[in-house]
């Protein structure tokens, strides 16, 4: 989908994608697929070149971008509590790579948000450390996926947090040590967990919290069909979770094959006039809930291009917020994000 870029000024920190190279693990996956490892197919290896290649062809003002945790590029040799080390490792090398100017005046992966697995309790802390030392100068925090459904269907492999994570003791000792240390959190839960994500910032209301994906509603599997229906469920989480002050929100994530906005992927080739009015009611929602100071825009690259390309994506929001002020599009676009993952110096 081509079509000629908004507000083509408007500066932008994504907070919020991922890279990767899956294209060994893709066989693993046998017929019929689920539908989420068909959507990775097409984005099946995601690194820096095709990053490079999307920020720079978009048209859109994207200065920085923040890495996201995936799984990616662990390595085995630093031991099973330490592997994701590898992952910061590589990212910020990459970050190095954007960093020289050769490849555009965009810094990506400016910030990183890595991973450590908070049920090691205490000793999480010895992890976060080591994470920090990877990349000294662009480690900010960490993210431990909590999703979960009792249907399988509903997320598919490679995930499956256990139920309530947020919520268990051994995990909080875990996420103790980030208030230690300074480090944001960034949580992916499900729709019908955003109360786990609530009970747990009111337990920590000194920690930086982010949700990811507007609390990621669902439309597919055993909820297809329930948009509407759940949508009121969904709004209350919203609004009684942004009452937290220590939590903002990523206005993104609706392009996932969960939420079913839109059906129809991979690379859908809707025009953001046709997502404007499907993505509308969980943004403006967010916005009302959490404030124009505590949200920001995210691509959640590639997995959202399952909807919406990234020229596209990013129309999208702009037409969505295209009553806001020139403060509020500047907070929600890049200015919210340089505050939470501590990039300011790119808006100065």
């Amino acid at each position: 989908m081509t079509e000629a870029i908004l507000e083509a000024d408007l500066p932008i920190i994504d907070p919020h994608h991922h890279l990767w190279d899956l294209r060994a693990m893709l066989p693993m996956f046998p017929e019929p697929r689920h539908r989420f490892i068909e959507t990775l197919i097409p984005v099946a290896h995601y690194t820096f070149d095709q990053l490079q290649e999307e920020v720079a062809a978009s048209g859109h003002n994207v200065i920085a971008t923040v890495f996201m945790e995936c799984g990616a590029f662990y390595n085995g040799a630093y031991g099973e509590a330490l592997k994701p080390i590898g992952e910061v490792e590589f990212v910020n090398g990459v970050a190095a790579q954007s960093a020289s100017g050769l490849y555009g005046e965009a810094r990506l992966c400016a910030g990183i948000v890595g991973h450590a697995d908070l049920m090691l309790g205490a000793s999480a802390g010895e992890v976060l450390d080591a994470l920090q030392a990877a990349a000294p100068d662009r480690f900010k925090g960490i993210r431990h996926q909590g999703a979960w459904d009792a249907d399988p269907e509903v997320l598919g492999p490679p995930f499956h947090a256990p139920p309530e994570l947020y919520r268990n003791e051994t995990f909080r000792e875990g996420f103790a040590e980030l208030g230690k240390r300074d480090m944001s959190f960034d949580a992916w839960i499900l729709e019908p967990q955003i109360g786990d994500v609530t009970d747990l910032a009111r337990a920590f209301p000194d920690t930086p919290i982010c949700l990811d994906h507007c609390g990621t509603p669902l439309g597919n599997a055993s909820y297809s069909g329930k948009l509407e229906e759940r949508f009121p469920i969904w709004r209350d989480a919203i609004l009684e979770l942004g009452q937290c002050e220590n939590v903002m929100v990523k206005l993104g994530g609706l392009a996932m094959h969960n939420c079913d906005l839109p059906p129809e992927g991979p690379a859908a080739g809707w025009s953001s006039e046709k997502l404007a009015p499907l993505w509308k009611p969980y943004i403006e929602t967010c916005i009302e809930a959490f404030g124009p100071s505590r949200a920001m825009f995210e691509s959640n690259y590639p997995v959202d291009r399952w909807g919406a390309s990234y020229p596209v994506l990013w129309n999208t929001f702009k037409r969505i917020t295209a009553g806001a002020s020139a403060d509020e599009k500047a907070a929600l676009f890049a200015g919210n994000a340089a505050r939470f993952y501590g990039l300011e110096e790119r808006l100065a």
